[in-house]
């Protein structure tokens, strides 16, 4: 659905925005819109200052944001403090970092208002792993090197399984872990145990596209030890790519430094 700031039913809507990984100009302009339209904005721990200046100042601002393995604010509560505003006539900002569809819980969001009969649309934002990626000055994929790209999360349910990242480093593949820092020592072990190399590089990206920005360029062996000398914790993107085998007649500028694994 796509409504925008002036559509919509008179009894409310709402819009799930992607602030993006936290420099105010990588807003998109729709995003924009909408947060210079919302009646009230919901927003995020990790959304920067200079992105709330942008909110309409006659607006509602109300934080619902979460630490990493602590619900301050759970989902529930928010759904239901979200639906609750729009039922009452309010066009609803619900304001997440980086693109509400990529670890943003954004269906959970989406189910809550559809239940209630309550218009709601997406505003994608950039995702941290592109804004990383930009940072290092690196593509996600490159032409006969790395031909997908896997975003994965180091942050799980409790009861679930913690994700099996060295099955899905394949050749040819780049992975971009989101919020993966706490698991720095496991993803090392499950790494050297499936056989890859300790000197395999692995980059770090914390705070991508803010003034606080790190980064940090390490081996797999090393990946828990120079992530806490760096002082890097959440948010961070930890990138690994295993690339394609390539001969020395087809390395070009685009697969140089890009060494097999």
């Amino acid at each position: 659905m796509n409504f925008g700031p002036e559509g919509g039913a008179e009894t409310g809507r709402i819009s799930l925005v992607g602030a993006g990984p936290g420099a105010a100009d990588l807003l998109t302009i729709r995003a924009l819109r909408a947060l210079q339209s919302a009646d009230v904005v919901l927003y995020d721990r990790l959304i920067s200052p200079e992105v709330l200046e942008l909110i309409d100042p006659r607006a509602e601002r109300l934080f619902v944001g979460k630490e990493v393995g602590a619900c301050a604010w759970p989902q529930q509560a928010i759904n239901q403090l979200m639906v609750a505003l729009a039922q009452s006539g309010k066009y609803v900002v619900r304001l997440k970092s980086g693109d509400p569809n990529v670890f943003g819980r954004a269906d959970e969001e989406r189910v809550a208002a559809d239940h209630a009969g309550i218009p709601i649309e997406v505003i994608p934002g950039i995702t941290a792993a592109s804004a990383a990626a930009a940072s290092l000055g690196q593509s996600l994929t490159s032409r006969g090197v790395s031909d997908r790209v896997i975003f994965a999360t180091g942050t799980c349910r409790e009861g679930d399984a913690p994700p099996d990242i060295a099955t899905l480093l394949q050749p040819g593949s780049s992975v971009a872990l989101y919020m993966a820092t706490k698991m720095a020592g496991a993803l090392r072990e499950q790494l050297l145990a499936a056989g890859f190399p300790a000197q395999m590089a692995v980059e770090v990206v914390a705070s991508a596209s803010t003034p606080s920005e790190r980064q940090l360029r390490t081996t797999v062996g090393c990946l828990p030890e120079a992530m806490k000398d760096a002082g890097i914790s959440h948010p961070a993107i930890i990138f690994l790519r295993a690339a394609k085998e390539v001969s020395g007649a087809e390395l070009t500028t685009e697969t140089r430094g890009l060494a097999p694994v």
